[in-house]
Order: C-alpha cells, then structure tokens, then sequence
C-alpha cells in the first residue's frame, strides 16, 4: 500500500496532507469548555449571592482579589472559546477565501477588543480606579 492510497480524493488532488491543527483547535475549545464549568457555576452562585446589593456593595465584591482573578480567567476563557466556536462556523460556512480571512481578522479584533475592554474594567474596579 503505497502513501497515496491513504490520502482522500481532495488531497489527492491538490497533493496536500493534514494542516495537522485540526486536534489542537478541538482540543482547546473542549479544555475551554472544561474550564468554563467550574468557573460560570461559581460565578453564578456568587451573583446570586449579592443579588439585589446595591452599587457599592458589589464594587466591595469585585475587588477582593481572589473575586477579580476568578472573573478574569473567566472572561478570558470565554472569549478564547468564543474565538475558537466562531472560526469554525467562519471556515465551515464562508466559502470565499478572501471574505473568510477579512471575516476572521475583524472577529478576532473583535474579541480581543472587547475582552480587552471587559478585563481592564475588572481591573479597574479591582485596583479600585
């Protein structure tokens, strides 16, 4: 059996192989996902907690460090699933080249603008600015 009665028709054709980051990319967003959990359980719980306090009550909350560390990896792990969720449906639904790429580029600028955005505040408030 030689190499190329392994690759598929497409392959084949074009005499490519794997890009070899289809694992990593699944990987990352299950690990995000995993991570996610623990995280948004706690963060409901501890919303639930100081709902209906009032403005400054929940600012005191926001800035206990460990309160503003959990709330950033959360922020993070979102965005970063976000990004990945979204690159898939951009790649699998877009079929143009050139309109996928400027698709991902400004969903990308988009994220991390607003996650950016959404972590300086926490900061912010942590930091008590």
């Amino acid at each position: 059996m030689n190499d190329r009665s392994m690759r598929t028709p497409l392959g084949r054709a074009r005499g490519l192989g794997s890009a070899k980051e289809g694992v990593d990319h699944w990987w990352m967003q299950r690990l995000t996902a995993v991570a996610q959990v623990p995280l948004m359980i706690w963060f409901v719980i501890a919303l639930t907690g100081i709902s209906g306090a009032d403005h400054p009550s929940v600012i005191a909350w926001l800035e206990q460090p460990h309160v503003a560390v959990l709330t950033i990896l959360l922020v993070f792990s979102l965005y970063y699933h976000a990004k990945l969720g979204l690159q898939v449906v951009i790649e699998d639904y877009i079929s143009s080249e050139s309109r996928k790429v400027i698709v991902l580029t400004a969903v990308k600028f988009a994220l991390i603008l607003f996650g950016t955005a959404t972590v300086f505040s926490v900061l912010k408030i942590a930091f008590g600015g």
